[in-house]
């Protein structure tokens, strides 16, 4: 796919990719003097509903974010307890989104997943390996840097002698999607905390203090209303857009 950087992309009112950094499950449970697991649990079922409503909407590429690299610093109980989670997902959840010719994938590290959970996301990607709806890709013990670190080793793998950004670009983890159009932060924070960080050049950025629990909907919808009323410039200058692209 080419960059943002490289080409003027695509425009629509509705993102083709959207990405989301699901944040403030565990602050959800606390307002509710709950375990920080259950807020996860409830992150789960608002991540259902944002791929249903997504694909409704004909977004064809939702990525999330589930687990990253820094994630593991987090108490050992909860980290089991999110692994345990990712697992039930992957076996349950999977076969409502093959029915739904949805195709899922998981990027990201694996070297640190026991061997139940990589047999369940080999599993998975399999079976909606030929879908041709919605694509939710879940990033899992996945860092931005890393992305990019490993592409450009495996360049240099290649014996590469000069690494551009085409060439660096097809090996990141989302090298045969369009960027980001959209990106969506809950809970308050306004970091995009090592995400896609290649690949969110030119990605519309929307923060919300909503918690990722409470995301619905009407939530994404509000997001995808501020996405529309943006100018999506490119580096041309507000006149050079087509009428339908400028703000009145």
């Amino acid at each position: 796919m080419k960059s943002s950087t490289q080409t003027i992309l695509e425009h629509s009112a509705i993102p083709r990719h959207i990405a989301v950094i699901m944040d403030g499950n565990g602050r959800w449970a606390k307002k509710r003097f709950l375990p920080r697991v259950m807020g996860h649990k409830r992150g789960l079922d608002a991540l259902e509903n944002m791929v249903k409503h997504c694909a409704e909407l004909g977004v064809r590429y939702l990525t999330v974010f589930a687990f990253s690299t820094e994630n593991w610093r987090r108490p050992e109980e909860e980290v089991s307890f999110l692994m345990g989670l990712f697992l039930q997902a992957l076996q349950k959840q999977v076969r409502r989104l093959h029915d739904n010719n949805m195709r899922l994938r998981v990027i990201g590290s694996r070297e640190r997943f026991n061997a139940e959970i990589l047999k369940g996301i080999e599993a998975a990607e399999a079976l909606t390996a030929n879908n041709t709806g919605l694509t939710l890709s879940i990033a899992a013990d996945y860092g931005g840097r890393w992305d990019i670190l490993q592409a450009a080793n495996q360049l240099i793998a290649e014996g590469v002698t000069e690494i551009t950004e085409e060439a660096l670009s097809r090996y990141l983890m989302l090298g045969d999607a369009p960027e980001p159009d959209l990106f969506i932060r809950t809970g308050g924070e306004t970091r995009i905390s090592n995400f896609l960080l290649w690949q969110m050049a030119y990605a519309e950025l929307y923060f919300t203090d909503t918690l990722w629990p409470d995301f619905n909907e009407k939530s994404l919808n509000e997001a995808i209303a501020s996405f529309q009323k943006r100018e999506r410039r490119f580096g041309r200058t507000s006149e050079q857009l087509p009428v339908e692209q400028q703000r009145g």
